[in-house]
């Protein structure tokens, strides 16, 4: 039987009048509230899993808060691993209001083809923000009830959102008003980098002489060790004697000495000393040496300004102790070459070096050969074929490759690339690997400059940086370009570390800035900034409390 036809059962007209009943009610007795829109960056094809959000759009809408005396929800809980704030929040907003001025802006943006950023775009959907500005907190949208009241006078006119305070990950939150945006800052898990604008150059000098270790022979690895021995050198009749550290490995689960390394090779010897190893819980290792009596070599360095900015020890270069010849031709009229003057015969050469002469272009190249004398240098050059078609003097170049081949080998030590706090940025001292023969004084040291070693541009708010050699990423929440601060999120996001290097240089993707992490101040796993960091000293008594990866302390029933 169908209804009665004398009663309308609810016409347009009641309804439009109770639509506007509503919304005149939630602009008198609600609280305006930010709608925030969630948009799909990257989505899984295969179980449509959502990688990654962002939200950058925001719309002010009047909204009744239902739970008018407090949070809804399970509260503030105090769990093992720290308070977890579980408050939600029930609002109403007007279906009328958000159909007319939100939906269009958001049909605009959704096409209804896949991978479109905004689904659903005609009613509230799950997982897009509400910003509370009385709590000044951000809540996700749960559930979405728009049944109820249900269909008065035919029709329903409000959407009832159920929302649970907002947890953040790897969502980018840009939506232009300060108030939302830096509430990541106290939901979200900040880290503070403090960032090097200026790195320094280290630098060292040297100290030669005779009679010093030349080369130590690890004759036997030793096993059972649980720490580096220590190394003993007997002492030199200088009294300036050698010095050395012995650097451990483990193989086959076994841990024994590797390689010795240098950071004195003494003076004065004139017999090879003895090597002997004590401590670090282990035996049997054994080492000798040989001794240089003649020629100079390197015999320690000398660190006279340690830098600023290392992550990594840095390549040190010494000048080799002998010297190439160089040499000048003249033509004469003819275009061809009558003379060769010999500029600096060189020193340290153990072979006759090839001489080239440069090409006159169109002709014939000359052809030169050279002689050495007896102490390693170049006596004379004499000219095989004159050549043809020079019009300048051609360049004479004499090869290094038969000089003494014994320059120093180094490596700076003291650099830490692992430790994340407390780890030195300078150089601290530089073992010798290879003291090299022959020199005739002091050579120069070279120390390579640090990573990052002037600062560059400025990132940008929500940038992607990358770490130069860890490789980590995190998000730019804020950066101050005077005290060097930077604030990121999400450390580790799409990478498998989850920390930055001492030193490495901080990459940002868009804005290119450039600028090295500090060590004192720089990564600090501790210093991060969420809703449970106020609750460490509660967390740690209670670990003297109770330990559930224990046994239950109550009994098993």
């Amino acid at each position: 039987m169908a209804l009665n036809p004398f009663f309308l059962q609810g016409s347009s007209s009641e309804q439009r009048l109770v639509q506007d009943l509503i919304n005149e009610h939630l602009k008198i007795y609600g609280v305006e509230v930010v709608y925030i829109p969630r948009k799909f960056v990257n989505k899984k094809t295969i179980i449509e899993e959502v990688q990654s959000s962002r939200f950058d759009d925001n719309y002010a809408i009047e909204a009744y808060v239902n739970t008018y005396d407090g949070y809804s929800g399970a509260g503030d809980i105090l769990t093992k691993f720290g308070m977890s704030l579980r408050d939600e929040l029930l609002i109403t907003i007007s279906k009328e209001r958000f159909e007319d001025f939100i939906a269009p802006f958001l049909t605009a943006e959704d096409d209804g083809t896949e991978g479109s950023i905004i689904t659903l775009s005609t009613r509230p959907k799950e997982g897009d923000l509400i910003y509370f500005p009385l709590g000044q907190r951000i809540f996700e949208v749960k559930f979405v009830e728009h049944e109820n009241p249900f269909y008065q006078l035919g029709k329903n006119y409000v959407y009832e959102l159920k929302c649970e305070l907002f947890e953040y990950e790897d969502e980018i939150i840009d939506t232009s008003i300060k108030e939302i945006d830096t509430q990541v800052q106290d939901e979200g898990y900040i880290t503070t980098l403090k960032l090097i604008g200026i790195g320094r150059t280290a630098l060292a000098s040297c100290t030669v002489g005779t009679g010093y270790i030349r080369q130590i022979f690890l004759n036997n690895d030793g096993s059972g060790y649980t720490s580096d021995p220590k190394v003993a050198i007997s002492s030199s009749p200088s009294g300036d004697s050698a010095r050395a550290v012995a650097i451990t490995t483990i193989r086959g689960g076994v841990r024994s000495v590797e390689r010795i390394l240098l950071t004195n090779a003494g003076i004065g010897y004139t017999v090879a000393p003895i090597i002997t190893f004590s401590g670090g819980g282990g035996s049997g290792a054994a080492a000798t040496c040989s001794i240089e009596k003649a020629l100079n070599g390197i015999i320690r360095f000398n660190v006279t300004d340690g830098g600023v900015g290392y992550g990594t020890a840095p390549v040190v270069t010494v000048a080799h102790p002998s010297v190439g010849a160089a040499a000048t031709a003249t033509i004469n009229a003819g275009g061809t070459v009558t003379k060769l003057t010999l500029t600096n015969p060189g020193t340290g050469y153990t072979g006759v070096p090839s001489v080239s002469v440069s090409s006159p272009g169109i002709g014939i190249t000359a052809i030169v050969t050279a002689t050495i004398s007896g102490v390693g240098t170049v006596s004379s050059l004499t000219i095989t074929n004159p050549g043809s078609g020079y019009t300048v003097a051609p360049t004479i170049t004499i090869s290094n490759q038969d000089l003494i081949k014994n320059s120093a080998l180094v490596r700076a030590t003291g650099i830490s690339s692992i430790g994340l706090v407390g780890s030195d940025i300078s150089v601290k001292s530089i073992f010798i690997s290879n003291p090299g023969i022959g020199y005739t004084q002091e050579p120069t040291v070279t120390i390579a400059n640090p990573e990052g070693m002037t600062g560059l541009g400025t990132y940008l708010f929500n940038e992607i940086i990358r770490g130069s050699r860890s490789k980590t990423q995190a998000r730019v929440k804020s950066w101050d370009k005077d005290t060097k601060i930077l604030e990121i999120s999400n450390v580790g996001i799409g990478t498998t570390q989850r920390g930055f290097f001492v030193g490495e240089s901080i990459i940002g993707t868009e804005s290119g800035a450039i600028y090295s992490v500090d060590a004192f101040k720089g990564f600090n796993q501790m210093d991060v900034n969420d809703k449970y960091n106020q609750n460490d000293e509660i967390e740690e008594e209670a670990d003297l409390i109770l330990d559930f990866s224990e046994l239950n302390p109550f009994g098993n029933y």
